[in-house]
């Protein structure tokens, strides 16, 4: 599309018209045509991924298609009740009168998207901003080309009319967030959120932010440590350990370290073999950059296992490292890679204090563990989300909200808040002309302080 082309259609869409949603029956059956559509081109799917990520075909299922048919198909189906009016109920200061919370569409949407998890990614946001009845604008990773046409091609057989609009993956931040929108979402590192944030507090714009974060992953000494460290091997090195709500770091007790390590080594050999990078389904790198940024974080530590890499295929394989300096950029930056490092503890003062260190994570994972711990974890260490005895796993429930906090992101979304994040609950009342209370209106006597005397007594 033609920049200019596409400068003039953004203009129109922040110029403050108002937009009117299309129906929510046409919504419903567009979002069914466009899964319809999905389901049938797994073959497509799985080439534009592969060529991006060189990722393997189950782990595109797993990670981008099922869930993506999930939350369509629930939409689908839970709509009406989603978008439907609340009654309110009525106070003694507006009666007689009838309130209604009414579940109105912000307007024009501005989804930005990103790499790691293409498809997903992009399209459960925008479609829900439609589903709600918005008009979406939605911006895609450079990162991810193939990708990217798959998902215009997709776009384009259903949304025609311009309900959902894709703009030049190759548009910088600033030259898109110059126009006002009625809602942002993004997903993206700190750097980008911040950067979205300023812009949206130029308009007062909301803005939904799913960041990501230093996310620590506990294994106390009462852990069952062969599953620990088979669902740590999996959480971590799944995508190559490009998730958001990846484990990012292990702080395992002193006194279970060495075995968990050693069960660690073994599951990584049984899941991904002696030599990964011969796979040609282990997910690389997205670019030059990032393949390099990994191979100097490599460098920090003593390597415990793995440390071998293809520069042609921009791949790295598993790594586990120890003995990390505390200024190192393995505990100072999100890692998002196959890199594990490896830190202890030995009481669970020693665990806090290092915990309070960290920013608020997007998620925090903890093996075993007295009742005490856990309910210590749960009340004073903020994070978007907490996991017992699992990794990764609460993403993939659609009744869970997931979401960050502080550093790590702001606001929620799957299920239903996929839509409903979408929206604005306007209430809206209507009040009788009869009774009309005459103590509303001054001059204010003795009668009315006697009566503000007996609302505000405290009994």
């Amino acid at each position: 599309m033609d920049r200019k082309f596409q400068q003039h259609i953004l203009a129109d869409y922040s110029a403050g018209r108002k937009v009117e949603p299309v129906t929510l029956k046409v919504r419903r059956a567009k979002l069914k045509a466009f899964a319809k559509l999905l389901a049938g081109s797994k073959t497509e799917f799985y080439a534009a991924l592969s060529a991006d990520l060189n990722r393997d075909f189950a782990e595109t299922l797993l990670a981008e298609l099922i869930p993506l048919l999930n939350i369509i198909r629930y939409m689908v189906r839970k709509l009406p009740r989603l978008l439907a009016d609340r009654a309110l109920p009525d106070s003694w200061a507006t009666f007689p009168s009838r309130g209604r919370l009414v579940k109105e569409p912000y307007g024009r949407v501005l989804v930005i998207s990103t790499w790691n998890y293409p498809v997903l990614l992009a399209l459960e946001p925008a479609l829900g901003a439609y589903a709600a009845g918005n008009r979406v604008i939605l911006k895609l990773s450079p990162r991810s080309p193939h990708s990217n046409n798959f998902i215009r091609n997709l776009l384009e057989k259903i949304f025609s009319s311009g309900e959902i609009m894709l703009v030049d993956p190759e548009a910088g931040l600033p030259e898109l967030l110059q126009y006002r929108y009625d809602y942002i979402f993004c997903t993206g590192s700190r750097k980008t959120g911040q950067k979205v944030l300023r812009a949206a507090a130029e308009n007062c714009t909301p803005a939904t932010l799913e960041l990501g974060g230093k996310n620590p992953c506990i294994v106390a000494d009462d852990a069952d440590l062969a599953v620990a460290a088979k669902r740590i091997v999996w959480g971590k090195f799944f995508n190559a350990g490009q998730s958001c709500a990846a484990p990012d770091y292990l702080l395992v007790h002193r006194d279970v370290k060495a075995e968990l390590m050693n069960l660690i080594c073994k599951n990584i050999r049984k899941m991904y073999g002696e030599h990964p990078l011969d796979k040609r389904t282990f997910p690389a790198m997205p670019d030059r950059e990032a393949y390099e940024r990994i191979c100097r974080m490599a460098a920090e530590g003593r390597l415990v296992f793995g440390g071998d890499r293809d520069p042609e295929k921009l791949a790295f394989e598993p790594t586990v490292i120890d003995r990390i300096e505390a200024d190192s950029p393995l505990l100072t930056e999100e890692i998002f890679g196959p890199l594990l490092p490896v830190l202890d503890f030995s009481n669970d003062t020693e665990l806090f204090r290092k915990l309070q260190l960290i920013e608020h994570p997007l998620a925090l994972y903890c093996f075993g563990g007295s009742r005490k711990l856990r309910r210590n974890l749960r009340d004073f260490i903020p994070c978007g989300a907490l996991v017992f005895n699992d990794v990764l796993v609460h993403f993939s429930n659609m009744h869970i909200p997931f979401g960050g906090v502080g550093y790590s992101g702001s606001g929620a979304y799957h299920g239903a808040r996929t839509v409903t994040t979408f929206v604005h609950e306007k209430p809206v009342l209507s009040r009788w002309n009869f009774p009309d209370c005459f103590l509303r209106y001054p001059p204010y006597g003795k009668f009315f302080r006697k009566i503000v005397e007996f609302l505000t007594h405290v009994r």
